[in-house]
């Protein structure tokens, strides 16, 4: 298996788990074991509230943090492949050993995870900042897959693999 996560933190606010990277890429394995995905790149952006509202109004129309999006590649039309990062004012993090080189197959897509409004969920669910951050990430990555939750039955679909997936890295409620 060859999928490959390339992440960076653009926030500042929120000081992240030291053992973050090897979670985020044992959730990315995971995920890709269940759904017997062999090669892709997943890129992933942990921002703060404000860069995520400003995408979430303009790709959604929603003028609000929310806490997950997903860019799925396969989806995008022309207009979505204008998003500009750049903008996003970059803090230095990137993990260098979850950089992912061209040879690692497509870009399945983009996952931004708001880690402010993570920690405020975390908080309210009761449960710590690396599992929610964890349900976000494989969340995301599941959207970036086709999965959806439009109606009841997607729904849970997409959430009992959701926590299969979570469960299997440890990342219990």
């Amino acid at each position: 298996m060859n999928v490959k996560l390339d992440w960076t933190n653009e926030q500042e606010q929120v000081s992240l788990p030291s053992e973050l990277g090897q979670l985020l890429d044992k959730l990315l394995q995971s995920t890709a074991s269940e759904e017997e995905l062999d090669t892709g790149i997943v890129s992933l952006t942990l921002v703060d509230n404000t860069a995520i509202q400003e995408l979430n109004r303009e790709y959604r129309g929603i003028d609000r943090p929310t806490d997950v999006l997903s860019f799925a590649m396969t989806e995008m039309t022309e207009d979505d492949l204008s998003i500009n990062y750049d903008e996003l004012e970059p803090v230095e993090q990137a993990d260098p050993i979850h950089d992912a080189s061209d040879d690692d197959g497509e870009l399945l897509g983009d996952i931004l995870i708001s880690v402010p409004k993570a920690l405020e969920q975390s908080e309210e669910y009761g449960h710590s900042l690396e599992r929610e951050l964890g349900f976000l990430f494989v969340h995301g990555m599941l959207h970036l897959l086709g999965y959806d939750h439009g109606d009841a039955q997607e729904e849970k679909r997409m959430f009992d693999k959701q926590e299969r997936i979570l469960q299997l890295a440890g990342l219990v409620r």
